[in-house]
């Protein structure tokens, strides 16, 4: 990572809003209507952090179909773990995300038809 990367994403984490929503995502998908009551949040202020997570691929979208017909959709936490080492007066970072199962893309594929 270069170092402006490194502190895009430490300005990101350094986000309460951005953890909190990673932190409810982790649980189960979940809309902007749930990450909103989750996180204390209006609905602007959860977008924008959903649009600057999904930027840096720490969160998965995905599009939730109602029997009603209407959809909407819904978010999943990516990021697994950020590591971060310092030595000789460097600092090295590395992100971990999460990979899809295949097995779990098929069924989300297959339930989107």
């Amino acid at each position: 990572m270069t170092d402006d990367e490194e502190q895009e994403v430490l300005a990101l984490l350094d986000d309460e809003y951005a953890r909190r929503i990673l932190i409810a995502a982790s649980e189960e998908p979940m809309s902007v209507d749930r990450l909103t009551d989750r996180c204390d949040a209006s609905p602007p202020t959860i977008y924008r952090r959903i649009d600057r997570l999904e930027a840096k691929g720490f969160l998965d979208e995905y599009q939730e179909f109602d029997p009603d017909g209407h959809h909407y959709k819904t978010y999943s936490t990516r990021l697994e773990r950020v590591a971060i080492e310092i030595d000789e007066g460097a600092m090295d970072m590395d992100v971990y995300r999460r990979d899809e199962d295949p097995a779990d893309r098929f069924t989300r594929l297959f339930e989107d038809l």
